[in-house]
């Protein structure tokens, strides 16, 4: 697996495509098509997708963007982008995925666009509804991931804790050692 799903929604984790947004070299984890196609798998989003090309790399680009960019505005609470909100709005008018019965339970089929659809249909619900106010970025200062704070205090700090979680206590403790040896 090349792709990480830390935040439980795809619309967010889809986000996280783009790394470390802060530094001056963030990492891009869609620097192909077939990068793309893989998320979707990776994902569960879909079982398998029709082969993307450059042109829905380039979209799925664009919807990214534009998805951060609102949840960017509601973090700050400014307005949301007007450019956004146009762009997510028409990935999320797309034709849907395909739902069908299978012998296993269920899956989704359809195009990379249709695909997009879904995951603009989720943002455009996470941002304009009650889930905004839940909208966290990670406080690990090399980590830009953004997710849906659902602990029950509502104090979840990182992403994940199995990575940025991990990290900071780590960090935080090898400092405590090193305060009490001095």
């Amino acid at each position: 697996m090349i792709h990480a799903f830390p935040c439980g929604t795809l619309a967010l984790d889809f986000v996280g495509t783009l790394r470390a947004r802060r530094n001056a070299r963030p990492t891009e984890k869609l620097d192909a098509p077939s990068d793309l196609d893989a998320w979707f798998v990776e994902s569960g989003l879909v079982p398998q997708t029709a082969a993307s090309v450059s042109a829905d790399l380039d979209a799925a680009v664009e919807v990214r963007e534009a998805i951060y960019a609102l949840v960017w505005a509601r973090l700050h609470e400014r307005p949301l982008p007007a450019d956004a909100v146009a762009t997510v709005n028409a990935a999320a008018a797309a034709p849907p995925l395909t739902a069908a019965l299978t012998p296993d339970g269920w899956s989704r089929s359809g195009t990379p666009r249709q695909a997009l659809s879904h995951i603009a249909r989720e943002a455009v619900e996470i941002v304009g509804g009650e889930q905004a106010a839940l909208l966290r970025e990670c406080a690990r200062p090399e980590c830009t991931q953004v997710y849906l704070d659902t602990s029950r205090g509502h104090r979840r700090e990182w992403c994940s804790m199995s990575t940025c979680g991990s990290r900071m206590k780590a960090k935080a403790y090898r400092e405590r050692r090193k305060a009490d040896a001095a």
